[in-house]
């Protein structure tokens, strides 16, 4: 076989749109990328600015309104003898007609699915045109709609009518960038006799042995009926097998010499190479080869006293998910790169993440992805494309899903990470919770994806991985989808309308999404937000909050936890503080439930430009206040102190996710912000591996004398810590005094922070400073006399002391005493 790559000589022109006049290049072409989309060539071109800064989405809608044409020629001389040749198109984005020689040789409707077309009749030896004009795909959503028919979606635009990322018309965190484009690879593919179209290694572990059953579809030319033989080898094991023509190539195989793959903390992430090779496999159509690993999945729902569970266990053994949401990496995802994968995927690994759920309103992600949570041990829950809305079933759309469906799930098996397809998100909730039935007056919704469609696929092609009907689900028709009691729930009324102490009100079996808003870091922020003067409601502010009343729910969020803020400044690190210290709430909680709480997955890892929103890690890459809370409370051991189960009082509890028994001692002392002791017990802890220890705290030191200036301190002899405040930070007696030590050192900067009171969540916030800096940790809580040391990476040459000044040091402490001179 050979492969002759498209992505030369491409020019770009507006077919039918309103453009501005700035854009008057358009009608004589521009230079154009593959891949890529209009939005890149675009900017390339230096007709559009950034898009990103100011309030530029509703000038810049006309993109997505318009119609596009691509263009090129390219040289074409055969290789191989009496060769057959395919056009060969990854990804087109979306509505899209393809020509050759102006012959229509294929059209598409699908940005999730890859397509192949024999050029025989039309490509010609030498010069050959290739032409593909893309429709607008907003306005082919709303004729779709038209046709098909109204159905509750999200957002402005139906969404629901065609098959393209949902959240590329505009989610709750990012813009409405409407794209059109040669989003994946396109080229001719060259090949004879016979090539291998697919190989799907479905792994499982069989009475502790590994097992592979490979199933490799061939593609054979015209009526060649001749046999071939099909060889396979892994980790030391290998089978050979005859194929015929119409006979499909299925071959078992034990492999007892592989090792198991695990997931982190729980072993190692074990690959093994496996080669398939048909003939002598000399060229490329006849051989395949790519790592895989073996492991065994379940996830236990069966009912029991509580309700029923959602357990994830590999090889047996039962995973404690510490998980998060991942959306699309950037806006325009052709500028994703397996290096910014790479980045964004150590993101959740340093914070001791071992899950990420890739969002059923954004994209089946590149191998790159899969590749990487492959190597790193990190589960991967997928979703299938469906979210926040009703879809029909009519065969327009059907016909697409099962398209689709059955490409991923193909394309995808082959990876060890991936455990858990999952039907959509929220769709199954909205239709039972959110009004829908009335709207929908009997029209279908989705119900057959999720329930026949999506799990037929799955039990044929991944047999060996779990299905779920939908996020959140109870697995059951006779129990509301977000019940707390059952299966995976969806916690969004905090944030929403609710504090977030009503966390405590929840007793979940599994959280697949929750979360809270803050801004990010503040010199992302100003790479967009240029309001005069600044403003958490200015228009530049508010068009990079795109939550319904974001802004006022931050500000509704701080309840009583945390004084108002006096000014911009004082507003974004109040926010972020707020978010970091309500997901860290919430997740505490989670883990002090277990076993009753198997895991949760917070909403979000990531974000895909500069916006307020529920991430950890903005889209400059800065990890917020909450990506260090995610490190503290996703540790193997977490100590916490909560409130006693159905009583008065307080309990003290260790969750010990790790393989080691931990034996030894839990001291408890109530002492003042200054660090008097004023009562302390000491007692036995014993809790074995992946289990948890829980005891009642006397009411001597439950109960505080003073709780505006005392605080309960739980430290147990292996190291972890717990803290508990009787009273929330705005009738705290902390005050703003640290003694603060600066020095450059050979690999960037020393801050040391010396507490002479309680300091809570010292955070340095270095990007102030330089936006390039970065910083080992945050949120830091000392009490009296304890000191911490920030590490700073960064420039050479800048003044130590402007990373511990006024401003980039900050704390709960400078907040109230803040609070307390206005």
């Amino acid at each position: 076989m050979m492969y002759h790559p498209l992505d030369e000589g491409w020019t770009l022109t507006l077919l039918r749109g309103d453009r501005p006049d700035a854009y008057a290049a358009l009608d004589d072409g521009i230079p154009a990328t593959v891949p890529g989309v209009v939005h890149t060539d675009l900017l390339a071109a230096g007709l559009m600015a950034d898009p990103f800064p100011g309030a530029q989405e509703a000038e810049l809608a006309w993109i997505g309104e318009s119609d596009w044409r691509y263009r090129s020629t390219f040289s074409w001389h055969p290789t191989l003898d009496d060769a057959h040749v395919d056009l060969v198109a990854e990804g087109l984005d979306t509505v899209a007609t393809v020509r050759i020689n102006d012959v229509v040789v294929l059209e598409t409707v699908n940005q999730h699915r890859s397509y192949r077309t024999d050029l025989a009749a039309v490509l010609r030896e030498g010069e050959n045109s290739v032409e593909i004009d893309f429709r607008s795909p907003v306005r082919y959503a709303r004729e779709r709609e038209e046709v098909l028919g109204e159905r509750p979606h999200s957002y402005a635009h139906p969404f629901n009518t065609i098959r393209k990322s949902a959240c590329n018309f505009g989610w709750d965190w990012g813009p409405d960038f409407a794209t059109a484009g040669i989003w994946r690879p396109l080229g001719l593919q060259e090949w004879a006799h016979v090539r291998i179209a697919a190989v799907r290694p479905v792994v499982d572990i069989v009475n502790g042995i590994p097992h592979l059953t490979a199933h490799v579809d061939l593609e054979w030319q015209g009526d060649d009926e001749e046999p071939v033989t099909v060889e396979i080898e892994v980790a030391g094991a290998s089978a050979r097998v005859e194929a015929r023509p119409g006979q499909p190539v299925v071959i078992d195989l034990d492999v007892p010499d592989a090792e198991p793959w695990w997931p982190r903390g729980y072993g190692e992430a074990r690959l093994y190479d496996l080669a398939v090779r048909v003939g002598d496999g000399v060229d490329e159509a006849t051989r395949w080869s790519r790592a895989i690993g073996f492991r065994r999945v379940e996830v236990d729902i069966a009912p029991d006293e509580q309700g029923s569970p959602f357990s994830v266990r590999i090889n047996g053994r039962d995973v404690y998910v510490h998980g998060a949401n991942w959306i699309p990496d950037d806006v325009f995802v052709t500028r994703i790169t397996p290096e910014s994968l790479a980045a964004s995927i150590t993101d959740a690994t340093d914070a001791g993440l071992n899950l990420l759920r890739v969002w059923g309103g954004g994209l089946y992600e590149s191998d790159d992805f899969y590749d990487i949570c492959d190597r790193e041990g990190v589960l991967v829950w997928q979703d299938f494309l469906l979210a926040c809305a009703a879809y029909s079933e009519d065969a327009e759309l059907w016909d697409e899903f099962e398209a689709e469906a059955r490409e991923a799930v193909t394309r995808l098996t082959s990876h060890p990470s991936l455990v858990i397809w999952n039907g959509g998100n929220e769709n199954i909730w909205g239709y039972v919770d959110w009004k829908w039935r009335s709207r929908l007056n009997g029209r279908t919704w989705g119900e057959g994806y999720y329930r026949d469609l999506f799990p037929r696929i799955v039990s044929e092609l991944a047999p060996t991985t779990f299905y779920s009907d939908g996020s959140p689900f109870s697995f059951s028709s006779y129990v509301h989808p977000n019940d707390d009691s059952h299966g995976t729930m969806h916690i969004w009324d905090v944030w929403n309308t609710r504090d977030y102490d009503g966390y405590r009100a929840y007793h979940p079996r599994f959280v697949s999404e929750f979360g809270f808003q803050g801004p990010p870091a503040f010199s992302t922020l100003e790479s967009v937000v240029r309001d005069e003067p600044r403003s958490p409601f200015g228009r530049e502010m508010l068009a990079h909050q795109k939550a319904n009343e974001g802004n006022d729910k931050l500000e509704r969020g701080l309840g009583t936890h945390l004084p108002a803020p006096g000014d911009y400044a004082d507003w974004h690190w109040t926010m972020q503080l707020n978010q970091a210290r309500a997901v860290s709430f919430g997740i505490e909680w989670f883990r002090s439930l277990f076993p009753l709480n198997r895991g949760w997955i917070v909403w979000q890892l990531n974000d895909c430009w500069p916006v307020v929103s529920w991430a950890a890690v903005d889209s400059h890459r800065h990890r917020k206040p909450l990506w260090y809370e995610l490190r503290r409370v996703s540790a193997p051991r977490l100590l916490t102190i909560q409130p006693v189960l159905d009583g008065d009082g307080l309990r003290v509890t260790l969750h010990n996710d790790s393989d080691e028994a931990i034996t030894g001692r839990v001291e408890l002392r109530r002492e003042g912000l200054d660090g008097t002791v004023l009562a302390s017990l000491a007692l036995d802890l014993e809790v074995a591996a992946r289990s948890a220890w829980t005891a009642p705290i006397d009411a001597s030191l439950a109960v505080a004398g003073d709780p505006s200036r005392e605080v309960l301190v739980a430290e147990s002899s292996s190291g972890e810590r717990g803290l508990h405040y009787f009273a929330e930070d705005t009738a705290l007696a902390l005050v703003d005094a640290t003694a603060v030590d600066a020095r450059a050192v050979a690999d960037g900067y020393e801050v040391t922070l010396t507490a002479q009171t309680l300091v809570k969540d010292a955070t340095l916030l270095v990007d102030l400073v330089d936006p390039a800096a970065r910083v080992d940790s945050g949120m830091v809580t000392l009490t009296a006399g304890e000191r911490h040391v920030f590490r700073v990476s960064g420039p050479a040459g800048i003044d130590p002391a402007a990373f511990a000044r006024a401003g980039v040091l900050r704390s709960a402490n400078d907040l109230v005493a803040r609070a307390l001179v206005r």
